[in-house]
C-alpha cells in the first residue's frame, strides 16, 4: 500500500510542475507565456487529485475529517473556483479566457530605433494576445513572424486579465493579473499540502527568508 510519505511526495511534484508552469507563464520568453499558463492551471489542479491519495493511506473516516473544511473553504475562494472552471474548460473546449490591454506612457516612432531590428521587420506592435511587443517579420515566403522585445513600462504597460473572472466589473479581483491571481492559487495550494503534511506526518514547513522550502530540502542552523 502506497505511504503517507510517497502520496505527498507525489503531490509536492505535481505542484512544482505546476510552478514550473508559472515560471513560463513570467518569464520574458512570450512564446511560452501560454503553454505555461495550461501546464500551471492543469497541474495545479491535478495538486488536489492526488492529494485525495490519502484516503486510502490514512482511512476514508481520518482523511475525510481533514480534508472536507479546505475543501469547503476552497469551493468559496473564487480564484480557486474560477481554476477549477478554467483547467475544465482546457480540458474539454481548449480555450483560454484571457483579454490583454496595454498602456502606453510614452513611446513615438522613433523609439524604435533603440531596438535591433531584425532582418524584413514590416512593423511593430504592442501588446498581442501573449501579452508580448516587438517586430512584425516577414519572411520570404510571405508569411509573418513576430520577434518579441522587452519594452520597459516607462514607455508602455501590457496586462492580461481573466476576462470571465466572475466577479462584479468593480470588484478589486477583476484588475488582477492573470499572474497575481495565478500566484494566489499557487499560494493556496502550497498551504493546503503544507497542512498535510503537518496533519498526517507532524512534520512543520521550513520558510526562510520569506520563502517555502520543498520538503527535499532542509536549512540545519
Amino acid at each position: 500500500m502506497t505511504t503517507v510519505r510517497e502520496v505527498l511526495v507525489r503531490t509536492e511534484q505535481t505542484l512544482e510542475t505546476a510552478k514550473h508552469g508559472f515560471d513560463d507563464l513570467v518569464s520574458s520568453n512570450m512564446t511560452r507565456r501560454f503553454t505555461g499558463l495550461r501546464n500551471l492551471i492543469v497541474f495545479g489542479r491535478s495538486v488536489t487529485f492526488a492529494l485525495q491519495n490519502l484516503r486510502t493511506a490514512v482511512g476514508k473516516e481520518r482523511f475525510d475529517a481533514w480534508y472536507e473544511p479546505h475543501q469547503e473553504s476552497m469551493k468559496q475562494d473564487v480564484v480557486m473556483k474560477y481554476f477549477v472552471k478554467l483547467r475544465n474548460e482546457l480540458e474539454k473546449q481548449g480555450r483560454l479566457p484571457v483579454s490583454t490591454s496595454a498602456r502606453i506612457h510614452n513611446f513615438s516612432s522613433d523609439m524604435i530605433s533603440q531596438y535591433k531590428k531584425p532582418p524584413g521587420a514590416v512593423g511593430f506592435f504592442i501588446g498581442d494576445q501573449l501579452g508580448g511587443s516587438g517586430f512584425e517579420v516577414e519572411l520570404p515566403d510571405g508569411s509573418k513572424e513576430k520577434y518579441y522585445v522587452e519594452i520597459p513600462t516607462s514607455v508602455a504597460e501590457v496586462t492580461q486579465h481573466f476576462n470571465e473572472l466572475p466577479v462584479p466589473d468593480d470588484d478589486e479581483l477583476k484588475s488582477k493579473t492573470i499572474e497575481q491571481l495565478s500566484e494566489h492559487f499557487l499560494k493556496s495550494l502550497e498551504a493546503l499540502l503544507d497542512n498535510a503534511r503537518k496533519e498526517f506526518l507532524d512534520q512543520d514547513t521550513q520558510i526562510i527568508n520569506g520563502r517555502r522550502l520543498p520538503p527535499y530540502m532542509r536549512v540545519v542552523k
